[in-house]
């Protein structure tokens, strides 16, 4: 963890990169990179090739007018606010004006355009997020936050209640951050303050409170961060299933739709709670499907009736019902072992053994699956069908 890694980062020294400083007057720093990207390559956090964002002196307008000069693609993202996306081969920049806020109501900000780079730092959510970097890596600190960086504290900036009143959703930031870059500790004033929040955050959209969670649902451990949550009453979990959550964590699980199966028992009402997927809460039913049949041994149903989804069938059925490594260890390799072929039976060879289609033909012919599947697989066409009912 050096603030020199700035120096040499990939993303910095991209030639598009430096292309996007160079026309927005990177040289004489008037354009500097801020925020997540300085902050991890600081503290070595590995991302993907991260898109960048860039806060600027310069207005929207001008941002604007020298793209298209230069002929980099660009898209009015967030005007209102000051920001313009900017895209030059497969890097993206976000770049936004220097600006503060003038009013605020918790959700949506009125601000006005500046050029005063304390002035934007000190309006922003936490210090580690207030660090700012020149073209040629040099690095800008307004607030101490490199100190809190390295030592894995998250801290509100400033008055911890203002920076809420500002943006309701800085709670869930704040339990999220601490998570990704806290260690799982918490500031004790930030918690102070997120408590006192909590039964004012109505106003936040389900979208944007969803999208935090599925974020924090992502990290590798969570388990203790959640815990914290529920003791203020932000988000309440019962402690069966936080103990399971610990457990799966344990077990190295980290897969956002298992956790929401360990953690939710309704994910119909979840889903409209937080806008989810269709598909993550297709796979969450199909990892509690084939962790409820791991639960009771039928491993190779599981295997056969749930695929892929029966590994992380497997963690949360050890989670849940806490077994020990060795039984974890043996289920682990039974499944691991199990190979499925097709089933043997079709509807038309019930068909053409007299039996008429409709529902009863289709009661017959998922009874005969439950036996092979029961069999091992063993069985085979010529022995199914001679346990055929009719």
């Amino acid at each position: 963890m050096s603030v020199a890694a700035l120096q040499t980062a990939e993303w910095l020294r991209r030639p598009e990169t430096q292309a996007i400083f160079s026309v927005l007057d990177g040289a004489t720093r008037r354009t500097r990179a801020v925020g997540g990207v300085v902050r991890d390559t600081i503290l070595d956090h590995q991302r993907d090739n991260p898109d960048i964002d860039l806060a600027t002196e310069l207005r929207p307008d001008e941002v604007i007018a020298r793209a298209k000069t230069a002929g980099i693609a660009w898209y009015p993202t967030g005007i209102d606010y000051g920001t313009v996306t900017l895209k030059l081969g497969e890097t993206l920049a976000e770049v936004t004006t220097l600006r503060r806020d003038v009013e605020t109501d918790g959700r949506h900000a009125v601000v006005a355009f500046g050029t005063d780079w304390r002035e934007d730092a000190s309006r922003r959510d936490f210090t580690m997020n207030a660090l700012y970097c020149a073209a040629d890596g040099t690095l800008y600190d307004p607030l101490g936050g490199v100190e809190d960086a390295l030592a894995a504290r998250v801290r509100f900036i400033g008055d911890a209640a203002e920076r809420i009143a500002e943006d309701g959703l800085r709670v869930y930031r704040l339990f999220r951050f601490s998570a990704s870059h806290g260690g799982e500790r918490f500031d004790p004033e930030a918690i102070a303050a997120c408590a006192a929040a909590v039964g004012h955050l109505s106003h936040l959209s389900a979208e944007r409170v969803g999208a935090e969670m599925l974020r924090m649902l992502s990290l590798p451990t969570i388990a203790t961060t959640l815990g914290e949550m529920s003791r203020i009453s932000l988000l309440p979990v019962e402690a069966a299933k936080l103990a399971a959550l610990a457990g799966y964590e344990r077990l190295g699980g980290r897969g956002t739709a298992a956790r929401l199966v360990l953690l939710v028992d309704d994910l119909d009402a979840l889903q409209g709670e937080w806008r989810l997927s269709n598909d993550m809460v297709a796979e969450a039913r199909r990892i509690r499907t084939a962790a409820g049949l791991l639960s009771r041994g039928k491993i190779g149903e599981a295997a056969y009736r749930q695929g892929e989804f029966a590994v992380e069938g497997l963690a949360v059925a050890a989670a849940t019902c806490n077994w020990g490594s060795a039984q974890t260890a043996e289920a682990a390799r039974e499944l691991a072992a199990t190979v499925v072929s097709s089933f043997p039976v079709s509807g038309h060879d019930l068909a053409g053994l007299g039996m008429a289609p409709g529902p009863a033909l289709g009661r017959e012919l998922a009874r005969l699956e439950q036996a092979w599947i029961e069999s091992g697989f063993a069985l085979g066409k010529g022995e199914l069908l001679a346990l055929l009912e009719r």
